[in-house]
């Protein structure tokens, strides 16, 4: 028995963040592959969520999903309602109606349910999640508002579906219409009341205790984490499901106040929600016998799927936005974006097992055909999703181009380079002079700190991927990067190395305060101005054969400093300490190049020789 619980337990850490690695690297929704990978722990023996774990099954499964609600609350700001207020709030109200009618109905006619339980699915099956939505947005990056809208609804909507699912599960067990009214508008009322007070009360403890200076670093987190479960339970037992409501309340009214830090707190939630998530889903989907599956597989429920995404949804958005600021080609990707998510596989297991035990055996049915419909879902949407948005032009650019903090001349010379290159570029500066310089370069500037508190709202960063400090402050280059690594993500951001140091071994700056050190470890500022003052220049060439290792080593040496290889396929990858790419054929270098020893350069010389020319981009 011991030996099989440990075994279930290692499969969960092992299918669950296996899979969202392989999602990573295959750029798949790492939902989808959750639930395979779940449904193959369970056929095969390796889990069983019952014997793992027992009674805690139900609690385990509720707790987790109100706290990722939580971290989803985080990420929702009052200021970005000023446009979308009224679409998120119809979204919400009139597209859940719409949502629950259609449902309910296609349920009843063919699936043969009762009326309770075609109401039931329907509630199930009006909400969509942050645990979908907002993986898909990073990777489809939507223009305009579109992204806040399906965020935010994404987010909202998952209480508001809980409690209709609460609701519609009291009342199956109800003797009267006029009792089912009453349990109903008083259950509502309760759970608002309730969930909000104690979410708002749990939100002001942590303020309070932050803004005191009363918890020290490393007990932030966890004394936050107890936080928010202890105001999931109080609300649950003061009414039953407002748990999810006041955990939301407790994120956003964080998210939305000015005075308490709470970067901590976003990262350590972000980091607990992908561990919270992957469990869930393999739990959830090894506990689904695959015989179930099989029995609804079925051309019923196909129609069922056609009738959810293409009738209901796009129903839905239809009414919601009437009047609206959304541009048509906006609500059209909206119509195709509302994948399921935890919160329907969860509350579907719940209700359903509940409901068998009380003698509705056709209760059984609802699972498998949330599964499927959760699986469908976000296979249509996350494998189209980014097809759609370029087809409707509602996608932003793919982030190539290159905020580069430092606008000194070798700075804006290199900016300029990269834009011709048709990459993006954005150069920051607080020295107005070099920003009046940049300007009158065309080139796009930031002109103020870029460590501020409102730095990355101000900045527009459509397109940008990448981050290069090149200042000669070594301090604020090792900051940047450590404020902007949440942005770009740590591999894509850039720091020269120190210039107090001329070796990276004997450096003092520690790796977890430094971002990817560029070019060489010799190439420091200091170093950089010295040879521009003596006629290096940065320069694009283009390379007409692939390079060997020891051909790399001998075109490229300290009249040649690689600065950045330019991919056939569009991509700007800079050399750091750590990566030396060779190039392949077809592929551009941006280097530093002594003008005494250009005509060393072999890729250069060979290209010239057979075309007679001069390279283009080396033409003056």
């Amino acid at each position: 028995m011991a030996e099989q619980i440990l075994l279930g337990l290692v499969s969960i850490i092992f299918f669950g963040i296996g899979a969202q690695w392989l999602a990573w690297r295959t750029k798949l929704p790492a939902i989808l592959l959750l639930l395979i990978a779940g449904i193959v722990a369970g056929a095969t023996g390796l889990l069983n969520p019952d014997l793992v774990m027992g009674d805690l099954f139900t609690p385990f499964i509720s707790l987790s999903v109100g706290i990722i609600l939580f971290e989803g609350g985080l990420s929702l700001r009052f200021s970005e309602l000023k446009d979308i207020g009224g679409d998120v709030i119809k979204l919400v109200s009139i597209g859940v109606v719409v949502t629950l009618v259609l449902v309910s109905i296609s349920a009843y006619y063919l699936f043969d349910m009762s009326v309770e339980l075609s109401v039931l699915l329907g509630a199930i099956l009006v909400v969509t999640g942050p645990t979908v939505i907002i993986p898909l947005l990073r990777q489809v990056r939507p223009t305009g508002q579109v992204s806040s809208v399906l965020k935010w609804e994404g987010i909202v909507i998952d209480p508001i579906g809980a409690l209709l699912a609460v609701l519609v599960y009291e009342v199956i067990f109800t003797s009267s219409f006029g009792e089912a009214t009453s349990l109903a508008l008083g259950s509502i009322f309760k759970t608002v009341f309730f969930g909000t007070l104690v979410g708002l009360a749990g939100a002001a403890i942590i303020y309070w205790l932050l803004r005191r200076y009363l918890l020290p670093d490393f007990l932030q987190n966890p004394v936050n984490l107890m936080i928010v479960v202890l105001v999931f339970g109080i609300s649950d037992m003061l009414q039953h499901e407002s748990g999810l409501w006041a955990t939301t309340v407790m994120g956003i009214a964080l998210a939305n106040q000015k005075s308490a830090r709470i970067h901590h707190i976003v990262e350590f939630k972000e980091n607990l929600r992908v561990l919270l998530l992957s469990a869930l889903f393999i739990l959830l989907a090894a506990r689904v016998e695959l015989q179930e599956l099989i029995a609804v597989l079925n051309w019923k429920i196909f129609v069922f799927l056609g009738v959810l995404i293409l009738i209901a949804r796009p129903l839905s958005v239809y009414l919601s936005t009437l009047g609206s600021k959304l541009h048509f080609k906006e609500k059209l990707f909206l119509s195709w974006m509302a994948p399921r998510g935890v919160v329907a596989a969860s509350i579907s297991s719940l209700f359903a097992l509940g409901l068998v035990e009380n003698g509705y055996a056709e209760a059984e049915q609802i699972i498998p055909i949330v599964l499927i419909v959760i699986i469908s879902t976000v296979a249509i949407y996350g494998l189209s999703a980014s097809k759609v948005a370029e087809w409707l032009n509602v996608k932003k650019p793919t982030p190539r181009g290159f905020l580069i903090i430092g606008a000194h001349p070798w700075a804006r010379e290199l900016g300029q380079l990269l834009k011709q290159e048709n990459f993006k570029v954005i150069l920051a500066d607080s020295n107005w002079s070099n920003i009046n310089k940049t300007r009158k370069l065309g080139l796009n500037t930031y002109y103020g700190n870029v460590l501020g508190e409102n730095a990355i709202e101000d900045l527009n960063l459509d397109g940008v991927g990448k981050l290069l400090t090149l200042t000669p402050n070594d301090e604020v280059n090792s900051l940047a990067v450590l404020r902007y690594s949440n942005v770009f993500g740590s591999s894509e951001v850039f720091q020269l190395p120190a210039s107090t140091q001329v070796h990276l071994r004997d450096r003092e700056m520690p790796d977890n305060l430094s971002g990817r050190f560029l070019f060489n470890e010799n190439v420091t500022f200091d170093k950089i101005d010295e040879l521009t003052d003596e006629g290096y220049r940065f320069k694009v060439i283009p390379v007409h054969s692939a390079l060997s290792q020891q051909e790399f080593e001998e075109t490229f040496s300290e009249n040649h400093i690689p600065m950045i290889l330019i991919t056939n396929n569009r991509e700007a990858i800079p050399y750091t300490v750590d990566n030396l790419p060779l190039p392949q054929e077809g592929h551009k270098v941006l280097c530093l190049v002594n003008p005494d020893y250009e005509h060393t350069l072999n890729f250069e010389k060979e290209l010239t020789s057979e075309t007679g020319d001069q390279p283009e981009d080396q033409k003056n």
